[in-house]
């Protein structure tokens, strides 16, 4: 769901920008509502320190929006993994037969977003040893 409003943040952000580049005359619609970049940038700001400040007074609701963002996660997969097998269907040649879903095995998993604890290649700090 967060991709789903990120992309859309930043594709219509991509947008705007391209709209500058036009050769073109702006239209009305596009020349009547003025906006300097630096309100919008200051304003989304704002809205990001108000919601990282709700996560610092309520902390239950940002475990609950974690938990429900998982579960959405899960079910968005799911949908993914239906559409999947539903294209390959209708898409598939008639000789061949529709691909098999197989189960990511530990060594193929892809884990975004995490750092494990102790990585095998990055030493741990020590403790400064006690004075003689």
């Amino acid at each position: 769901m967060w991709f789903l409003i990120k992309g859309t943040f930043w594709f219509t952000m991509m947008l705007v920008a391209l709209s500058f580049f036009s050769g073109r005359e702006a239209t009305e619609e596009a020349t009547g509502s003025r906006f300097e970049m630096t309100d919008a940038v200051a304003a989304a700001s704002e809205a990001y320190q108000y919601l990282s400040k709700i996560c610092l007074e309520k902390p239950e609701v940002c475990e609950k929006g974690a938990e429900t963002l998982t579960a959405l996660g899960h079910r968005a997969r799911e949908g993914a993994l239906v559409a999947f097998e539903l294209l390959d269907k209708q898409l598939a040649d008639e000789g061949q037969p529709a691909a098999a879903i197989k189960a990511a095995t530990p060594e193929e998993a892809i884990v975004t977003g995490t750092v494990a604890t102790q990585s095998p290649g990055v030493p741990l700090p020590r403790a400064k040893p006690a004075a003689p």
